[in-house]
């Protein structure tokens, strides 16, 4: 069984009915530079009460006001302010990386978890099987693995040695 996180950047109850509860929701908005609180509580309420986790993108301040099950640094946040921040118990930060460089900064970052792109999306950060593999065994930190997941190719994840993955169209 594999852990997933469903990327969303819009509220939409459809989608999110097809999961399972096993699926973490990470709302992510990049084309709006003010996040809309009010939206924000909807969407985690309606996760809390499918018993699903809920964390936000790109602002750690946010989603510990809001009581968010966690936090998601994307590969191009190199911020360390959050390291001053209190959390609860339970609270997540999870993070993004492509390369060596950005790993070690998800590190410093404390991020609990980290989404190493591209695996079989071929974009100016594929990285493929064997550099996938490779990032991997550099780091303690746990992995999930991150672009052009599909119905398809998902069989190939378990031969990574990997249980979790992210995606967005596999999803929908």
């Amino acid at each position: 069984m594999f852990k997933k996180y469903y990327f969303i950047s819009k509220f939409d109850t459809n989608y999110i009915d097809k999961q399972d509860k096993q699926t973490v929701i990470i709302y992510r908005n990049y084309t709006s530079k003010i996040h809309n609180e009010e939206l924000i509580s909807k969407i985690n309420k309606y996760c809390k009460k499918k018993g699903m986790k809920f964390y936000l993108a790109n602002n750690i301040k946010l989603a510990l006001k809001l009581n968010l099950d966690g936090a998601y640094i994307p590969a191009f946040n190199k911020s360390f302010k959050h390291l001053s921040y209190s959390y609860k118990k339970n609270f997540q930060i999870l993070g993004s990386a492509h390369n060596l460089k950005e790993i070690r900064i998800k590190e410093n970052q404390e991020a609990d978890k980290i989404f190493i792109s591209s695996l079989f999306k071929k974009n100016k950060n594929y990285l493929g099987i064997n550099k996938f593999k490779l990032l991997t065994k550099i780091t303690k930190k746990k992995i999930v693995v991150l672009g052009g997941i599909s119905k398809k190719n998902i069989k190939k994840i378990p031969l990574l040695n990997q249980r979790c993955f992210a995606g967005i169209s596999y999803f929908e």
